[in-house]
């Protein structure tokens, strides 16, 4: 059956008499936008308010909105700040670039509106926002008296490293947790965060509580002033807020009660991982069990040995106990492995079984505890009489060697880091400083051999040339690019020019 293409007529148009496609108007649309202007009646300037110091903007009454340059969100603020745009119909917006201290913000509109029985116009206008600078209230309040807080979080860990405060700043950054604080300051065993209300150290306390086992989260206020007149008080808050000693990869001795409560666990298990619950492995059975923070410190115990009294051994040889169970992501494996320190020097050898047999190869390296030469003197310990411990526990596998050779090179990656101010007596000292850095170094290390250390931590590309981590044909633990975010930068370069993205 034969059918026809189907075919559109024309009309001239009535003003100009161009052929057209017939509409409701029966003219053409350049005619019709030179006689009928949609944007009459529409704000083409406007005013918004400003705070230069927390970088937010003015939603009247007395709501004030975070919003960076050039954003999603302030394009939608600014769209919401005109009047009358529910006449027409809003198609498209975008930003117009300005320079950047011209303090003027113009925004391109695409509407469209039915007009003449029936015919639609599409058109387009700029407005232009002119950007009134006017702080806010907290920030006049801090600019007025720097030191003026009304809420203060303490956060305090009491162990011999600022590892699990590397973690914390960067699941802070992520989450935005500390955005509201008007000043951080690094102190001994932890740090001090400030806040202009009580509410904001009451969500950053919930923050702290989601993300690590919290203890002893107390509170209190002290009376500044009192208006009799008006029957006003003004409070100072103060949350002291304890995190777990217990850290990654420490050596534990479960107490007999807690062990049998967790179904006969251990007693001498590992922990694999902190966050909100503490992760427990045994190495010799390969169970994991999870405590939470109630019941860490309904009976609370400590590390028998730490990640700094880690040794490093060399594996002899490995032989995997039943390749065929696999739990946890562990293999057990019966190896034998020799102090790297004692390679060479003696004849000194541990037959010993490890959680690593999925990891480990003869000739590997490998980081543990020296349980034949430690001394460990732990009261959980005294009360399993017949317990007998291994000469050493495995922990994780070492790339030390291979690092040394990569050591002063870039890395491919980097992190951010909170503003912070430093305790007075710890500015000076060398040796604190060479602590942290090497600390520092430790937990980038951590970040690459762990991808579930990084699930939930903001990793940039390094746009610095970097070398590649490859050493003799093998490639040290590294973090994929496809984990990485654009850094977008919005501030002033060195030669004074802004980069801004639009």
């Amino acid at each position: 059956m034969f059918v026809p293409n189907q075919t559109f007529g024309s009309v001239p148009c009535c003003k100009c008499g161009i052929p057209m496609a017939p509409n409701a108007a029966n003219t053409c649309l350049k005619c019709l936008c030179s006689e009928i202007d949609i944007t009459q009646g529409l704000q083409r300037h406007a005013t918004i308010v400003h705070c230069p110091e927390c970088d937010t903007y003015l939603q009247p009454p007395r709501t004030w909105i975070k919003a960076q340059s050039e954003s999603s969100e302030l394009l939608r603020f600014c769209v919401g700040r005109l009047k009358n745009l529910d006449k027409v119909k809003l198609v498209k917006h975008e930003f117009i670039w300005t320079e950047p201290h011209s303090k003027r913000i113009k925004v391109k509109l695409e509407l469209q509106k039915e007009v003449l029985n029936g015919a639609v116009i599409q058109q387009s206008y700029v407005v232009e926002f002119v950007q009134q600078e006017v702080m806010c209230e907290s920030c006049m309040r801090v600019q007025a008296n720097p030191d003026q807080w009304v809420a203060a979080v303490q956060l305090r860990q009491h162990v011999t490293h600022r590892r699990t405060f590397f973690y914390l700043e960067q699941m802070i950054l992520k989450h935005g947790a500390a955005v509201a604080a008007i000043k951080i300051k690094q102190v001994d065993k932890g740090i001090d965060f400030f806040f202009s209300n009580r509410s904001q150290g009451v969500r950053f306390v919930e923050f702290i509580a989601k993300v690590a086992p919290v203890i002893r989260s107390r509170h209190d206020k002290q009376l500044i002033s009192h208006d009799t007149k008006s029957n006003n008080y003004n409070y100072k808050y103060s949350f002291s807020v304890e995190i777990s000693p217990i850290c990654r990869e420490d050596l534990i001795c479960l107490p007999p009660k807690v062990a049998v409560s967790l179904g006969n666990h251990g007693p001498i298990v590992i922990c694999t991982k902190v966050t909100n619950t503490i992760s427990l492995l045994d190495p010799f059975t390969l169970r994991q069990c999870f405590v939470d923070g109630d019941q860490y410190w309904s009976s609370s115990f400590k590390s028998l040995l730490t990640s700094r009294q880690l040794v490093e051994y060399i594996v002899l040889d490995l032989e995997i106990v039943r390749p065929e169970v696999k739990l946890n992501g562990y293999t057990l494996a019966d190896a034998q492995v020799a102090r790297l320190t004692d390679f060479g020097k003696n004849d000194t050898i541990f037959n010993i079984r490890t959680h690593l047999g999925h990891l480990l190869k003869p000739g590997d390296q490998a980081l543990g505890y020296d349980l034949y030469a430690a001394n460990c003197n732990d009261m959980e310990l005294d009360k399993y009489k017949d317990l007998v411990l291994p000469d050493v526990i495995l922990v994780k596998k070492s790339y030390e060697e291979k690092r040394l050779r990569r050591r002063g090179k870039q890395r491919s990656w980097k992190l951010k880091s909170l503003n912070m101010e430093v305790e007075s007596h710890n500015r000076g000292n060398k040796g604190e400083q060479e602590k942290m850095n090497s600390e520092y170094e430790q937990f980038l290390e951590d970040l690459e051999e762990n991808p579930d250390m990084r699930f939930n931590i903001s990793l940039y590309h390094n746009d610095k040339e970097c070398q590649p981590s490859e050493v003799d044909g093998e490639d040290l633990p590294s973090i994929p690019l496809d984990e990485m975010l654009a850094e977008l930068d919005l501030s002033e370069d060195e030669d004074g020019d802004s980069n801004m993205m639009g």
